[in-house]
This record gives C-alpha cells, sequence and structure tokens, in this order.
C-alpha cells in the first residue's frame, strides 16, 4: 500500500467529530413538539445569515439541526438521534415544508436513504462511526448501484469484491450517481459470489470515496447539467467490517434501501410549495403553476382552471401519502405522474411556441429546463413499470414476473457477464 493510499485509508476511517446531540425524552403532547418545530424554523434565517451559499449553507442548516434536536427524530438516541417514532417526524415535515434549504438537498441520499440502512442493519460500531457524522452533515454520500449493464435488472451487476486480509477490494464501473464529485462515503452493491445465483452472491459495503482507485466522471445531460456521474472502480479499498449486514446477504439490503429511495423520490420531494423555484427534478409546486396562469393571463380559461384544480388534487394526494403507511412505490408513481403533467401544463401556459424563448427570460428558461429534466422522474429510484411490478407482487399477490436465470449461478450466465 502506498503512503498516499495509507493516509486516504485513514482519513475516510477515522470517526466524524459530530456530537450527535439529542433532545430530552418524547414530549407528552405533540403540540409541544410541533411548536419546538415552529419556533426552529422561526430562528433559522438569522442562523444561516452568514452560513454562505451551496455546501456551505446545507452544513450550517445540518449543524442547527443537531443543535435543536431535530437531526433526526427517528434515529436512537445513542447514535445522534432524538428516539421518536415516525409520528414525530410526519410532524416535522408537514412544519418544514417550504423552509428547508433547497441546498439540503446534497444530503438527501446520506440522509433520506444510507443513514436508515446503516441504522436498521449494521452493527453498532458502523453505526457509532457513521450515523452522528452523518446526521450532522460532516459527511456526503452517494449511491453506488447501477451499472452499464444492470440497471432496471440491478442483480446483474457485475462489479466484483474479493477479500485481501483486511480489507476488501473492488473492481468495477457504476453508473448514473448523483453527487459523486461531492461525496466523501458511498453505499456500494458489489458481487462477492460469483458461483451463487445473482440474487444470493451480493454483499453491501461502504466505500471511502476519498481514495486511490476510485475516479468519477461526470455525465452531461441534456439539460446542460451534470448532476449524475461514472465512477470507476480499479483496486479500490474497504475496511473488512464495512460491510452492512451479513456477506452475501446484500439483495436484501438493497431492496431496503429501496424502499427509503422511492419514498425520498416520492412523496417527501414534493416538500416545496413556495415562490422558491426548484432547478432540480421535483414536480412543480401548483402554487407556481397557478402564478404562471396569472402572469401570462390564462386563469380565466375554464380548461385552464380545470387543469390546475386536478393537478391540486393530486398533489394533496401525495402529500397525505406522506401521512399514511402505504408503500412506498405507490407515492413515487404518483409523484411521477404529477411532476410529468405540472411540467406539460407549464409549457403549455409558458410558451405556446415551444422552442421559441429568449435566453434571458428566466420564466421560460425554467420551464424548458423542467421539460428536459421530468422525465428522469419516471425512471430515478426505478422505472415506473418496475413500481408496478412490484406493487403486484408484493402487494396484490401477483405471480411473479418469470425469469430463467433466478437460479442459475452466476458465472454461468449467457450474457457473459458473469465470466
Amino acid at each position: 500500500m502506498t503512503s498516499d493510499a495509507a493516509a486516504a485509508r485513514a482519513t475516510a476511517t477515522a470517526p466524524g467529530s459530530g456530537t450527535g446531540i439529542v433532545g430530552d425524552a418524547p414530549p407528552a403532547d405533540p403540540d409541544v413538539f410541533r411548536a419546538e418545530v415552529r419556533a426552529f424554523f422561526d430562528g433559522l434565517p438569522a442562523r444561516l445569515a452568514d452560513a454562505g451559499t451551496g455546501i456551505d449553507r446545507a452544513r450550517a442548516y445540518r449543524r442547527a439541526l443537531v443543535d435543536a434536536g431535530l437531526a433526526g427524530i427517528e434515529y436512537p438516541v445513542g447514535y445522534g438521534g432524538r428516539g421518536l417514532d415516525r409520528s414525530y417526524a410526519a410532524l416535522f415535515d408537514a412544519e418544514s415544508r417550504g423552509r428547508v434549504p433547497p441546498e439540503h438537498s446534497i444530503f438527501a441520499i446520506g440522509i433520506g436513504m444510507a443513514l436508515p440502512v446503516v441504522r436498521d442493519h449494521a452493527t453498532d460500531e458502523l453505526k457509532r462511526r457513521f450515523l452522528p457524522p452523518g446526521l450532522a452533515g460532516e459527511e456526503i454520500w452517494c449511491q453506488l448501484y447501477s451499472e452499464p449493464g444492470a440497471g432496471s435488472d440491478l442483480a446483474s451487476l457485475a462489479t466484483r469484491a474479493r477479500l485481501d486480509g483486511d480489507e476488501w477490494v473492488v473492481d468495477g464501473q457504476k453508473v448514473w450517481t448523483s453527487g459523486a464529485q461531492h461525496s466523501q462515503l458511498a453505499i456500494l452493491l458489489a458481487r462477492t459470489s460469483p458461483e451463487a445465483p445473482k440474487h444470493r452472491g451480493i454483499t453491501m459495503f461502504v466505500l471511502p470515496m476519498e481514495q486511490p482507485g476510485v475516479t468519477v466522471r461526470p455525465l452531461r445531460q441534456m439539460t446542460g447539467e451534470a448532476e449524475f456521474n461514472e465512477v470507476f472502480l480499479d483496486g479500490a479499498r474497504i475496511p473488512r467490517d464495512w460491510v452492512v449486514g451479513d456477506v452475501d446477504d446484500g439483495w436484501r439490503m438493497a431492496v431496503a434501501l429501496l424502499a427509503h429511495e422511492r419514498v425520498q423520490t416520492g412523496v417527501a420531494s414534493m416538500s416545496n410549495d413556495t415562490d422558491e423555484r426548484m432547478w432540480a427534478r421535483v414536480p412543480i409546486p401548483v402554487g407556481q403553476l397557478v402564478a404562471s396562469a396569472r402572469r401570462n393571463d390564462r386563469l380565466r380559461d375554464p380548461a385552464v382552471r380545470q387543469e390546475l384544480a386536478q393537478l391540486w388534487i393530486n398533489e394533496r394526494i401525495v402529500r397525505l401519502l406522506a401521512t399514511r403507511d402505504v408503500h412506498p412505490s405507490i407515492g413515487k408513481l404518483w409523484r411521477t405522474r404529477q411532476g410529468r403533467a405540472a411540467t406539460a401544463f407549464a409549457s403549455r401556459v409558458e410558451f405556446p411556441a415551444g422552442i421559441a424563448w429568449e435566453e434571458d427570460d428566466e420564466d421560460a428558461r425554467f420551464v424548458v429546463f423542467q421539460t428536459l429534466n421530468c422525465r428522469g422522474m419516471s425512471l430515478g429510484g426505478g422505472t415506473d413499470e418496475i413500481q408496478r411490478n412490484t406493487l403486484g407482487e408484493r402487494v396484490l399477490g401477483l405471480p411473479r414476473e418469470p425469469a430463467v436465470d433466478r437460479d442459475v449461478p452466476f458465472r454461468d450466465l449467457p450474457t457473459g457477464r458473469g465470466s
């Protein structure tokens, strides 16, 4: 191991400095908690006044949450959380709607997907290492799942991890990785037993991103943004005990994380109902659509008013789903439908000429961005077809989709990926 590699490993494995300040025992009355959250957000603008922009502002918000005991409402007190149940998290979500800094989305994968799986399935040692600094915003996470030949059929992934003494050595390629360029850590799926069928030879790891052997390359999208990346792993190393769950039980861990992802990309993504535009893959709030129709003198059109009423109903349905214990694929499907419909409405109202707009017209540029970006809502977190299959099989109990390779050892698959 080179001295540079050793230094990178030492930095990656050093415990975070987050104190994980926690709140008191659960309040007897939810109204007490609601008032606490309102007071926090009332004082937040002053707290963030000198916080800067971008990641600095996002981290300042996380630190403020830690100081207020609101950073991990459903997390155990011993790991930097508040130790409350889901009902309190729902109260926080309702009170925080439209008041969370948009820069906070940089932590969406860590807070909303990776850390919940670590909390529920990792060892106590890994929980102590990752949960407090993660909740405090000291570390940014990405998700290394999809590969060029393993998208919807994720279990066909070919990235390999082999044990070498006290470390795992990883080789392979991942793609469509959001935020990899900013991340210190990644939740990684890799194949550890090629002789097992494809679903049963996968392990979930925590990978240090800032080390030799990890190369991140941006992927430019038609919006002009480079939100996604491809990640090349060439002898990247992971400490032996940085395994989430058990070795070769990674598919079960993957499904657990995907459930959190579908919540994050479903109902949880529709939390902005302010005038501030989100240049991201989220549905345009109906309040902004109403403002667009008013600005273009279309509110008197009965067809426009009827369409706005339906979009408002759909938006409320998605938010109501957030308060109920429903399968996450339901919220994901509703959010995808709303995102496409809202963008189509905005396109017709804002510039009926379609592609004709002035470069300095921010209203039109925003709609163009959303038009190009919104189809990704149907892909991220699993396609609509995947969601419907999941609901059919796991909720309705319909027969599983036929698959001839489910019990075939991965190395014997005819695609060549197992060789």
